[in-house]
């Protein structure tokens, strides 16, 4: 603490000597050793508080570097993750494609054999043969309107009416 050594110590003992006097001097060397040990034992208590606070402070640290490397590698595994998914979306969408076109292809492979087949059994028995004829369009019928027969109502109406009033006449 002080660089005190003995011959400063001895100078320290014969001045106190001096001034405490011969009686008291034990119990005043008593009084101040206590002191010194308080004062040493506040000195280690402090130092060690200071010591445990440095420690929690780099444990923090080492903390805080593990939290840093732990979000580095979740968010590496979480681009990876998505890198995958996108990945395998565009193999199944792609298989799908490729699966689709194929039962198309099949369908209309089946539809062309079964109409194959279906001609040839026409063709091969005349009794099962199946007239495959478009029939004409019908012309439709042609109907009075609403218009039309409003019209026609209304003359109707007129004619009836008109009989009355030439009897008047």
């Amino acid at each position: 603490m002080f660089d005190i050594g003995f011959t400063e110590l001895m100078v320290i003992g014969v001045v106190a000597l001096v001034v405490v006097g011969p009686e008291r001097l034990p119990k005043v060397a008593r009084t101040v050793g206590i002191l010194m040990g308080r004062m040493q034992r506040y000195v280690a208590g402090v130092k060690a508080d200071i010591s445990r606070e440095m420690n929690e402070f780099e444990s923090l640290k080492d903390l805080k570097d593990l939290r840093k490397e732990v979000e580095a590698t979740g968010s590496e595994i979480e681009s990876d993750m998505r890198k995958n998914m996108l990945e395998a979306q565009s193999q199944v969408n792609t298989i799908s494609n490729e699966v689709g076109t194929g039962f198309a292809k099949a369908a209309n492979g089946l539809n062309a054999l079964g109409e194959a087949s279906i001609a040839n059994a026409a063709s091969q028995h005349p009794a099962n043969q199946i007239d495959v004829s478009v029939p004409k369009p019908v012309a439709p019928r042609a109907e009075p309107s609403p218009q039309l027969e409003l019209a026609l109502d209304s003359s109707a109406a007129a004619q009836e009416t008109q009989p009355a009033a030439a009897t008047k006449v």
